[in-house]
């Protein structure tokens, strides 16, 4: 059996916890925001990838709760819930960035969230502990699948979204 690491950072009280042989298990709500034929997705200067809004869901929260901070937290907006679109369980190995060599783990819960009828935001967010700054971008859904945006599935998944939540099981 793998014993859990002494060296994860454990003050920000997320459900992640990483073992001693380099696999990491994460807990995660995500936002699916959608305006005009568009979807809001974030970027950095250092992650040459489009990733989803979102982020660690932490100890004694709700999946909704941490939705709703997370999306505040990098978009200024306060967004209302629609409804848990998917559920993904995500097995993915890093080989470049802050967790390479990482073996991870990664069940998100992915929320549609009330269009406002307009993509207007107001954000500040930074990432990689506070050390550079996110991006957000409004992606067409029609041309998702000319950009590397995470997760993949939403390529397909958005053009046709189910009225009712959808598991999703991605190995890379």
């Amino acid at each position: 059996m793998a014993k859990i690491s002494n060296s994860i950072d454990m003050m920000n009280n997320d459900v992640c916890f990483q073992t001693e042989d380099n696999r990491r298990f994460r807990l995660r709500a995500a936002a699916i925001i959608i305006e005009d034929g568009c979807v809001l997705f974030a970027t950095n200067d250092v992650e040459k990838y489009y990733y989803s809004i979102g982020g660690a869901i932490e100890l004694g929260e709700t999946a909704e709760q941490a939705v709703l901070r997370e999306v505040f937290e990098e978009t200024g907006v306060h967004y209302e819930i629609d409804r848990l679109a998917y559920i993904e369980e995500n097995f993915f190995k890093r080989n470049d960035g802050a967790m390479k060599g990482l073996d991870c783990h990664e069940i998100s819960f992915f929320f549609l969230m009330k269009s406002r009828g307009t993509q207007e935001i107001d954000s500040h967010s930074m990432t990689l502990n506070g050390t550079v700054e996110e991006k957000m971008c409004w992606l067409p859904i029609e041309k998702l699948n000319e950009v590397e945006a995470y997760p993949m599935f939403l390529r397909d998944k958005l053009k046709n979204l189910k009225p009712y939540p959808e598991h999703v099981v991605t190995k890379k």
